[in-house]
């Protein structure tokens, strides 16, 4: 069984996210914990990832959210003979860090790496999340090679978004898990 880690962006993902209802839900759903929450170094993001990544000889799947889902694509474009560590990503409102609404402080995000990812992946996006527009998330998916979901008016897939457990989200991962 692949082993879910859960990468949270900015700020990390208070007690009312889905990734921390599932952290709570799921005993074998692994937190990866940044030094820096608020304003952090892609280089340093990348590196913990790794380490985590590279923890254990089991198969990972990522969960990630917001600026994570960029970190993906640039730890799979810094990490390409580790990719077969990874068996798929669920890529949750990723932000758009080039874009005007992004917030200031993280470094290094810039540009989003446009490459097609080295294992299955989904992306997610709502029509009204003010760091990324859903012409933006779409064309992250096209470029990563991910399946594309719009689920609705849902803000930025946050707490904020009152998403709870969100089953929906449960399911597309299990999709990912059950990849051969």
């Amino acid at each position: 069984m692949p082993r879910v880690l859960i990468l949270p962006g900015l700020y990390d993902s208070g007690p009312d996210h889905w990734q921390s209802h599932w952290e709570r839900e799921h005993p074998g759903f692994v937190r990866v914990r940044q030094r820096d929450w608020e304003t952090p170094d892609r280089a340093e993001w990348v590196a913990t990832l790794e380490a985590a990544i590279a923890s254990s000889p089991e198969p990972a799947v990522l969960v990630a959210h917001s600026t994570s889902c960029c970190l993906v694509a640039h730890w799979a474009a810094a990490h390409p003979t580790s990719s077969p560590r990874v068996k798929g990503a669920l890529l949750v409102a990723p932000s758009d860090v080039e874009a005007p609404s992004y917030p200031v402080g993280p470094t290094g995000f810039a540009p989003t790496p446009l490459a097609p990812l080295p294992f299955p992946s989904i992306v997610v996006a709502s029509t009204d999340d003010v760091y990324v527009t859903v012409e933006r998330a779409e064309r992250f998916a096209a470029a990563w090679g991910s399946r594309f979901e719009v689920v609705g008016a849902l803000g930025h897939l946050n707490s904020a978004s009152g998403l709870g457990s969100w089953p929906q989200g449960l399911a597309w991962l299990e999709e990912l898990l059950a990849e051969k």
